[in-house]
């Protein structure tokens, strides 16, 4: 199983572009490339599925557990030519002291091969003792070659490569100019999400040629292949279960204002029996017929006058959910469904299910991991544990809530909604800022679809009759 690590010496070194640039120059040559992203991200993966042709994965150690994660990439990269991981921030950053949930720590779990990427601006011979410095951090490591990045011209370049051939015993194994045909746009959620970008399979395809010029891809597979025969990252996965015929329509909106669910998620939906349904908040004046909704994170601040100007949709939504209809909501899908949401002077009319109003920050309000308690009012609870890890990044509030609003979760770390708690409940919807991801210790799908099935069977098909 051909794989790679791709880190970096630390974070903003543009790891994330040249992964871009690797998945698609490798898949433009016939390689079938499985993307993974460390971490929980949605954007750096949206990018990462659409340049390999193959959606990327998660492998997150606060979520999964070590057996998980192994499980996860033998199953996800069957079938691949090579696997690439992108890590998060630096090669030994991490949550621990002992940097067991490192990147590293990954590397070594799954036994792969790291390239190091390097931003080198302003670096000559001072890159000497980082590289070594790295490797004699944690000699278990092995830093199979570096691609230095950002470099000032072809002059630079040769500098940098001799200093390495002549202090260290690393491959360099590509040099990448400083280029403008590089940048993807950045938001405050960090990049441009890729189902926004109008021209982002133009501007992979750049990215990609930039690459394949600037960096060794028959050496960059000839390393990946460097892993050991028999590893426990290599044995091979079960067969995938037969996916059941769905008895239940779900409903999940899917554009550029809501986009980010995870793949593995999705798969999950459909494994349990339901049909995925998709809807386009800023162009579908009516909700098609569903037994629920599931409504995940995104943009909608930046969209907000569109889906503002949507105002049927809106109001089938905000009937449909007072008429019984279940429905989860995610951090944007959340907002979607407040009062109004306000943002840089501007107040947009939004569902009105939830009682209270969104208002953005121009710093984070809530961002990293999240440990949630149940308080036994979520409608669809966990059972046999009331804890539940999760993430959450969303740089809004919900404000003017009414009193008395019901809670699913006590926040034991993390924001949430106020600090304390998160998973507001109104009738069968559950909104929260956290995201949840369909794990061995949490499938909340399942829970989901048993709970869609039950509203079924009690009260009958919850979409409003026309």
């Amino acid at each position: 199983m051909n794989r790679l690590l791709i880190s970096a010496a630390h974070k903003s070194s543009g790891k994330t572009t040249l992964c871009v640039g690797l998945c698609a120059a490798l898949h433009a040559r016939g390689h079938v490339v499985q993307p993974f992203k460390k971490g929980p991200d949605f954007i750096d993966p949206m990018w990462l599925s659409l340049a390999a042709g193959r959606d990327c994965h998660n492998l997150d150690f606060y979520l999964m557990g070590r057996d998980e994660i192994l499980r996860s990439f033998a199953a996800r990269s069957r079938g691949a030519d090579i696997s690439l991981i992108e890590g998060n921030k630096g090669l030994y950053d991490g949550l621990s002291l002992d940097g067991s949930n490192s990147n590293a720590a990954l590397a070594t779990l799954l036994e792969t091969p790291v390239v190091l990427v390097i931003d080198a601006r302003g670096m000559t011979r001072g890159i000497a003792p980082l590289i070594l410095g790295y490797q004699a951090f944690d000699p278990q490591i092995r830093i199979a070659g570096v691609i230095l990045n950002q470099l000032g011209g072809s002059r630079h370049e040769t500098k940098l490569r001799a200093v390495i051939e002549h202090y260290t015993d690393v491959a360099v194994l590509g040099a990448v100019h400083r280029d403008d045909r590089f940048a993807i746009v950045e938001r405050h959620l960090g990049l441009l999400p890729s189902n926004e970008a109008n021209a982002a399979r133009e501007k992979i395809d750049t990215i990609a040629a930039l690459v394949a010029a600037s960096v060794d891809l028959d050496r960059l597979i000839a390393v990946s292949s460097q892993t050991p025969a028999q590893n426990s990252a290599a044995v091979e996965p079960a067969a995938p279960a037969p996916i059941p015929h769905p008895d239940i329509r779900i409903g999940i909106p899917r554009d550029s204002a809501f986009a980010f669910y995870y793949p593995g998620d999705l798969e999950a939906l459909r494994a349990a029996g339901a049909e995925l349904i998709t809807i386009d908040t800023l162009k579908d004046t009516r909700l098609p017929e569903v037994d629920a909704l599931f409504i995940g994170g995104g943009f909608p601040e930046v969209f907000m006058e569109q889906l503002e100007a949507n105002a049927s949709l809106r109001h089938e939504i905000r009937q449909a959910i007072e008429g019984g209809l279940p429905a989860y909501a995610e951090c944007g899908g959340l907002m979607y469904l407040a009062r109004s949401i306000t943002w840089r002077g501007k107040h947009c009319e939004m569902a009105g299910v939830i009682p209270g109003d969104v208002v953005m920050h121009d710093r984070p309000m809530g961002r990293g991991y999240v440990l949630l308690r149940e308080t036994g009012k979520n409608p669809w609870p966990l059972s046999g544990s009331a804890e539940v890890r999760a993430h959450e990044f969303h740089y809004s509030s919900l404000e003017n809530l009414a009193p008395g609003t019901v809670y699913a979760y006590d926040v034991m770390r993390g924001n949430g909604v106020d600090g304390e708690h998160d998973g507001i409940v109104h009738k069968n919807l559950l909104a929260c800022y956290a995201h949840l991801r369909d794990l061995e210790d949490n499938h909340w799908t399942r829970r989901f679809v048993q709970y869609v099935r039950q509203q079924q069977r009690t009260n009958g098909k919850h979409q409003a009759a026309r």
